[in-house]
């Protein structure tokens, strides 16, 4: 991801719900293409009431967590 047209690389951290780093790239298409998975199964395991989309590209925005039972 590169911004201030395209001259400034824009390094992103991405954190768990618990605000915890689970990755850091500077590749984000290659992120939702590569390790998306492996992090998307880590974390459907610790966090299973968050949502944990296969494509993230075409999942709508929460807010709030699955109800209890779900």
């Amino acid at each position: 991801v590169v911004t201030g047209g395209g001259r400034l690389p824009l390094l992103l951290e991405l954190t768990s719900p618990a605000h915890r780093p689970i990755q850091t790239t500077r590749d984000l298409p290659g992120f939702w293409a590569g390790s998306w998975k492996d992090v998307r199964t880590e974390m459907r395991g610790r966090y299973p009431k968050h949502p944990w989309p296969e494509r993230p590209e075409d999942a709508m925005p929460t807010t709030r967590v699955k109800p209890r039972g779900t």
